[in-house]
């Protein structure tokens, strides 16, 4: 009988631990169509339409054409519209927009008062949410206005307000 000798042994134990280790990793190779096992998520795509002008005193209406995919989003988990006077003295809290179909959403407004605002959309659809911004001009801007446009600063948040 041939007796193993300490370092020969541990050498065996070595080489049976890499075919194990070896015939284990490949059994976990990488599927190549893993990828597609997953959810693909299609991002909202959202764009804002304001009117060419604005009249103080008079409703105007402001919508939002939802897509994914290509698609329209008739389904939108929600759209709210957050409307905002860039110097703080109009605020109007998030309002659900009306659904009008084809993944058009709207909100109308009174504008009592001229100036810089802005317009933010909060939309989800499925695990996607977006929220983009837009200003607009209702009337003449104050001076205020036009130094915060000359700062190219252009974007305002909203001073307060209920968010998601």
């Amino acid at each position: 009988m041939r007796k193993f000798m300490i370092g020969e042994s541990n050498a065996v134990k070595k080489y049976i631990f890499m075919i194990l280790l070896l015939s284990f990793l490949s059994a976990c190779s990488l599927n190549e169509n893993a990828a597609e096992l997953y959810k693909q998520e299609t991002p909202l795509k959202l764009e804002i339409q304001t009117p060419d002008t604005f009249t103080a005193g008079e409703q105007e209406t402001v919508k939002a054409t939802l897509t994914q995919d290509g698609k329209p989003a008739d389904h939108a988990d929600f759209v709210h519209f957050e409307i905002w006077k860039q110097d703080g003295t109009v605020q109007y809290g998030m309002e659900e927009a009306a659904n009008e179909g084809g993944g058009v959403y709207s909100i109308s407004k009174d504008f009592d008062k001229d100036g810089l605002y802005f317009v933010k959309v909060h939309a989800q659809q499925g695990g996607s949410l977006i929220m983009p911004q837009k200003q607009f001009i209702v009337g003449d801007l104050s001076k205020s206005d036009v130094e915060f446009l000359q700062k190219g600063t252009g974007k305002q948040e909203a001073g307060q307000g209920h968010h998601h």
